[in-house]
């Protein structure tokens, strides 16, 4: 259903104007859920990520699926090390994880030190 368009040297496909105006229409009628506009506001937020066999991952929330798997960014792991060592703790760099919701057993986001602030104001006017 692409249109052509001749060039001097090429041809070039272009995609027609309805499909993309019939795509813009479909999104703009999707409800968004309570749920979905919290997950949103967590994007692109630091999360520290605890898994089960006691490693932790920390990195910025790039997705979560409908199963509940995590993608993070930028991700760095940290695990503990039974060796006699100056630090108990060994990291190091991953990149781009996904972190199953099985394996998943704690979930939190990074707040600033202003953020936390708020945060305790909030709770102690309640």
């Amino acid at each position: 259903m692409e249109e052509p368009i001749q060039g001097s040297s090429s041809t070039i496909h272009q995609q027609p104007q309805n499909d993309i105006q019939e795509e813009t229409t479909f999104n703009a009628n999707l409800t968004e859920t309570p749920a979905v506009n919290v997950v949103r506001k967590l994007l692109f937020r630091r999360l520290l990520v605890g898994v089960k066999d006691g490693r932790f991952f920390v990195g910025s929330f790039h997705c979560l699926d409908k199963q509940g798997n995590l993608i993070l960014q930028d991700t760095v792991e940290y695990r503990s090390i039974h060796r006699s060592s100056p630090s108990p703790m060994e990291q190091r760099c991953l990149g781009l994880v996904l972190i199953p919701f099985s394996c998943r057993t704690s979930c939190h986001v990074d707040l600033s030190l202003d953020e936390q602030l708020s945060m305790l104001s909030l709770s102690n006017n309640q």
